[in-house]
């Protein structure tokens, strides 16, 4: 699963605002704010908004780096030439 902090930092890669992404996944801009800001007492969005959101960064070209013991994060594709 990815973190809330992959999300901005991917957001941030491709320069997109909470409404780029929500657009891209289909999905409505308080539901964006609401995965962003989800925590223990805040009320949480459902896996297939994460499976979107997922989804619409990967096609913009956006890699998700997996917890390696240096932390997870992000970083674009590499282009194929």
């Amino acid at each position: 699963m990815i973190s809330i902090e992959q999300i901005r930092a991917a957001r941030g890669l491709l320069g997109w605002s909470q409404t780029d992404l929500a657009a891209a996944a289909g999905r409505s801009l308080p539901t964006i704010k609401r995965l962003e800001r989800e925590s223990d007492e805040g009320p949480a969005v459902s896996e297939d908004v994460r499976d979107a959101v997922r989804a619409a960064l990967e096609k913009a070209g956006v890699e998700f780096i997996p917890e390696n013991g240096g932390g997870a994060g992000v970083r674009m594709k590499k282009r194929k030439r």
